[in-house]
């Protein structure tokens, strides 16, 4: 039997959400299962209208087993607030559901998922969009919005607008935003260019407010 090259095989027929996690943690659609933690899958509002779709966990989420709990979850909490949108109203999510890394000594270094590790885990975000039917998606990112869009995206090209692009009959999407990652903007803390950073972030989460 050949070897699969995506979740299907571990995807249930089920779309409760407490189904697919569960399914989740037995996922051996790409490799990536081996050195990280655990699968993280999700969390926040089963039923929210606004889905929050980030790259993959970090070191912090590999080990919390929860999305966005790190610095770059803070940033974003903080954008959220500021745009408006109560953190717990939305449902947030990675495209990737395991940490990629590159071990240096005793420190774990984030590296970019391969377009695969998408393609590997398109299952999944398949699954919960059908599962909470939001009425938009926020992809932070370029790898984010590659896994919602399926087709490579440049931020600067598109932001600052609603996407309403339906997707194939099979895989109908809700309308899309798409921006910045939250550890893009973290990278600028400090330093010139951070405010405008986030109140880009903030400004086009503020896109999607509506939408709730």
């Amino acid at each position: 039997m050949a070897e699969p090259t995506d979740a299907t095989p571990w995807v249930p027929d089920s779309r409760e959400l407490e189904d697919l996690e569960s399914a989740a943690h037995e996922c051996r659609g790409c490799e990536l299962w081996q050195p990280a933690t655990q699968v993280v899958f999700s969390s926040g509002d089963r039923s929210a209208r606004i889905m929050l779709v980030g790259e993959q966990p970090g070191d912090q989420e590999d080990r919390a087993g929860e999305p966005f709990v790190g610095p770059a979850g803070r940033v974003l909490d903080e954008a959220l607030t500021e745009a408006g949108i109560a953190r717990e109203a939305a449902y947030l999510t990675n495209a990737v559901k395991h940490f990629r890394f590159e071990q240096r000594g005793k420190r774990r270094i984030h590296a970019k998922p391969e377009v695969r590790h998408v393609g590997a885990c398109r299952p999944w975000l398949d699954a919960e969009l059908e599962a909470v039917s939001p009425g938009v998606v926020v992809a932070l990112g370029a790898t984010a919005a590659r896994a919602v869009l399926e087709r490579p995206v440049k931020i600067g090209e598109v932001r600052g607008t609603v996407l309403d692009e339906a997707g194939p009959p099979e895989r109908p999407r809700p309308p899309v935003v798409v921006t910045t990652h939250p550890s893009a903007v973290l990278r600028l803390r400090g330093r010139d260019g951070y405010d405008e950073a986030f109140a880009g972030l903030v400004g086009d989460l503020r896109l999607a407010a509506p939408f709730a």
